[in-house]
């Protein structure tokens, strides 16, 4: 099994690369070669004897994704993107990154196989909810209408439906995977509209401040970046019998509000550490979070197999265990 991995470098992606190598094994078969791309050098993930490629390139060019099709990888988890709040700054790179990437490597599998014999790889996309738009129902289906609100959004709805058309004309299998918010991102704060929701947490952990832009009754859909790592590695596993024709699925997830975040906080690490996070109110991310969907049904996801924490503290715990050696800092 040859897996490749795009985005390879980012907090995801390096997981996910970490814990296919571990493992030795992705969808259930054993791991043969693992290559790994993006535009920064990604890690190379210890406990893997065999081949494993990193590469430093933009896979969002036409010529880089022809090379990688030619490598004819089994699995592709495609991760490469940029973030929504950079994503709304940066017109002209978030269309080139986030959907002239996915075009480019969809179109050079196509290519491929037109040129050198059939070749129809899993292809694993990494959606997310912002493709959904207000105003929403008090649950958010699979089945609910795609409207979003930001250009990030719009890229992902698109690269969307070019997943579903080009697994409808049988030239990859595709499955699309709609993350919720994932928290707790560990490292400093990003370029990410809602990456105070990792933010007010995980500075309070290291006895640092946090800012929060946002009101406590912001309520939002949360998983931790190990499920996020799981939620991809079960959608490599879903044949396309099992998925059926509506191949992009949202997750499932913990729904809680920023208030209820902070009290969960309050009893993992105590008062000292909700007192480092200070009211910064932000109109503007405030306004770009108001747009983002906040509860799902995720009835379809629980069907197939898909699995998420129960409740906030069960990420922060999660975060504790995998980001901060398993207890808090002194």
């Amino acid at each position: 099994m040859h897996v490749l991995i795009t985005g390879a470098a980012g907090m995801i992606g390096s997981r996910l690369a970490a814990r296919i190598a571990r493992e030795g094994a992705c969808a259930g078969k054993p791991l043969s070669r693992l290559t790994l791309t993006d535009v920064v050098a990604p890690p190379r993930p210890a406990g893997f004897d065999g081949p494993i490629e990193a590469r430093t390139e933009d896979s969002s060019s036409a010529a880089v994704a022809s090379e990688l099709a030619a490598l004819r990888p089994d699995i592709i988890f495609h991760l490469a993107a940029i973030i929504s709040g950079e994503a709304e700054r940066d017109f002209d790179k978030g269309y080139r990154i986030n959907l002239d990437g996915m075009r480019n490597l969809l179109e050079a599998i196509r290519q491929e196989s037109a040129k050198n014999g059939p070749y129809v790889p899993k292809l694993v996309f990494s959606s997310s909810s912002g493709i959904f738009g207000a105003p929403f129902p008090p649950a958010i289906s699979d089945e609910f209408h795609v409207t979003p609100l930001t250009s990030y959004g719009t890229q992902k709805a698109i690269g969307e439906l070019l997943l579903a058309d080009y697994s409808r004309r049988g030239f990859v299998e595709g499955v699309g995977i709609r993350f919720p918010s994932i928290v707790i991102r560990p490292g400093k704060p990003n370029a990410s509209a809602g990456g105070f929701f990792s933010g007010i947490i995980r500075e309070p952990l290291q006895g640092q401040e946090a800012l929060l832009p946002v009101e406590d009754d912001v309520i939002f859909t949360h998983a931790s970046p190990r499920s996020a790592v799981g939620f991809l590695l079960h959608g490599a596993s879903l044949t396309r019998e099992e998925l059926g024709p509506r191949i992009n699925i949202s997750m499932p997830g913990v729904c809680v509000t920023v208030g209820e975040q902070i009290e969960a906080l309050r009893r993992i690490a105590g008062e000292k550490a909700v007192r480092l996070i200070r009211r910064a109110p932000d109109p503007a991310s405030a306004a770009i979070v108001k747009g983002w969907p906040t509860r799902f049904d995720a009835r379809r996801a629980l069907s197939l197999g898909f699995r998420a924490e129960q409740d906030f503290d069960e990420i922060i715990r999660v975060h504790i265990e995998d980001d901060l050696g398993g207890r808090l800092p002194n």
